[in-house]
């Protein structure tokens, strides 16, 4: 018997920063708005099992989109944009989640990002606290420099092989085999756009004078990282939180850097705390 997904796909254009762009996302559920963004010259696959979680998506509107030169969304279509290298700053990923939510007419989203979409939470929590209800950095840290390399596009390196065999070894070996290697594979087709992603995460993005600036109390901050993670250790989102005004931090044990779809059993158990916490401070 063929079983449909109750998960949708639709576009929504939106201009950013005077670009134009058409931005694919799936969604599913109703209630509160959880926006999702996924890692590093990935694409929204990575939270399918969230999207299909009957018991989350009954509370819970999940939203995961393609930023603009992933999956199957493109580069602006206003401007020639091959023209220049793509590097990612803070004020411009900021503004497009801002734009996007707001073509969604989204009130209150909580917004959840791994990895380099982690960082840019706590620059949301940052920057304009006023739009979100909370902020659920995953894989996340103040600061996380070293891994915009200049050798990523050099004609002796496939960059599609380098960037799947490195996420191989940033999970944890307790994930299932099958969800291990369908995390590889998302990464053997998005490293196009993988080094301007790293220019935000590792040269754009440094909070480490400013965490104390960010008021956890009027956007919650709810941190998560897995204990598998050398990227992003504990340590360092422990950290984080720590000087992050009522910053929550929780450690997510048997799982690496990619627990939305390395293991997503085990990352929907924290995740339900971390959601329980934000009710608690928000009153829903």
């Amino acid at each position: 018997m063929a079983r449909h997904s109750p998960v949708t796909g639709r576009y929504v254009t939106i201009d950013v920063d005077g670009l134009e762009y058409k931005v694919f996302y799936l969604h599913n559920g109703q209630g509160q708005p959880l926006v999702c963004q996924h890692t590093a010259g990935c694409h929204n696959h990575q939270w399918r099992g969230l999207l299909e979680d009957e018991e989350i998506t009954k509370d819970y509107n999940v939203i995961a989109y393609d930023l603009a030169r992933h999956g199957k969304s493109d580069p602006p279509h206003n401007v020639e944009w091959w023209k220049s290298e793509y590097k990612l700053t803070a004020e411009h990923y900021v503004n497009f989640i801002v734009k996007f939510c707001d073509a969604l007419e989204l009130k209150n989203p909580i917004f959840m990002g791994s990895s380099f979409g982690g960082n840019v939470a706590l620059q949301l929590a940052l920057r304009r606290p006023d739009r979100f209800k909370a902020v659920i950095p995953v894989e996340a840290a103040d600061y996380a420099p070293g891994f915009f390399l200049d050798w990523w596009r050099h004609p002796h390196a496939n960059a599609a092989q380098v960037c799947a065999s490195g996420v191989w070894d940033l999970m944890a070996p307790q994930s299932p085999e099958m969800d291990r290697w369908l995390t590889w594979h998302y990464y053997t087709q998005g490293s196009e756009a993988f080094k301007g992603d790293l220019y935000f995460y590792s040269v754009d993005h440094d909070l480490r004078k400013q965490l104390a600036d960010i008021d956890g109390k009027r956007c919650p901050v709810v941190m998560m990282t897995g204990t598998y993670d050398y990227l992003t250790p504990p340590e360092a989102t422990e950290n984080t939180a720590r000087q992050i005004k009522n910053g929550v931090y929780i450690e997510m044990t048997d799982i690496g850097h990619f627990p939305m779809s390395e293991n997503y059993p085990l990352f929907r158990v924290y995740l339900k705390e971390a959601l329980r916490i934000i009710r608690e401070r928000t009153g829903g």
